[in-house]
């Protein structure tokens, strides 16, 4: 631009034909000179319809990612609750022997003491296979140290009056065993304690 034309506010700029080859892709102006700053323009139309469609796919898989979630989180309460309702399942499935057992023993025409013993002593066997199985062990606290977390002492007695002798603080007799659950007291032991 020359120093006249920049002087004048109205005057139209005058390009040599060397500016036009280099602006020759622009778009031009109503005249057919190259509108200015049209390249920046399109650039950035261009970058702003990338960015539009990266937020579009991003938006996208945080739908996908919260929905999953969602999924995720509905499953997890659904095995919860099918672990509260049947969890005693396998536990009351290896419980059915036991009760044949025991019905078989009633159903015997006439039984003899010695055979009636020897089914109860096979059941109880049978039980205790149950209960290992299940993870639900005794506590038989007989002439242990008294542990206020796994027995509950009914009555004391004097240490000395017992046959043999017990140390003062253990258990000296047990009136109905307690039992753990996965290392967890299930039943305190009924125990009776000798006094020091």
């Amino acid at each position: 631009m020359t120093d006249a034309q920049r002087a004048e506010p109205g005057a139209a700029p005058q390009h040599s034909g060397n500016e036009a080859s280099t602006v020759a892709g622009s778009p031009q102006s109503a005249e057919g000179a190259p509108v200015p700053g049209a390249d920046r323009v399109a650039e950035l139309e261009a970058r702003c319809a990338e960015l539009e469609s990266r937020c579009a796919a991003l938006q996208d898989q945080h739908l996908r990612a919260v929905a999953e979630t969602e999924n995720v989180r509905r499953r997890g309460q659904d095995e919860v609750a099918k672990a509260h309702k049947y969890g005693i399942e396998s536990f009351a499935e290896a419980l059915l022997p036991v009760r044949d057992s025991l019905e078989l023993a009633l159903a015997s025409d006439a039984p003899s003491i010695e055979n009636l013993k020897e089914g109860v002593e096979a059941t109880l066997r049978l039980l205790a296979t149950v209960f290992e199985k299940n993870k639900l062990i005794a506590i038989d606290p007989a002439g242990q140290k008294f542990d206020p977390n796994l027995h509950q002492a009914i009555s004391m007695v004097p240490g000395s009056s017992t046959n043999p002798p017990a140390a003062a603080n253990h258990v000296v007799s047990v009136l109905q065993k307690g039992y753990l659950i996965n290392d967890r007291v299930l039943r305190p032991a009924l125990v009776t304690v000798a006094q020091g």
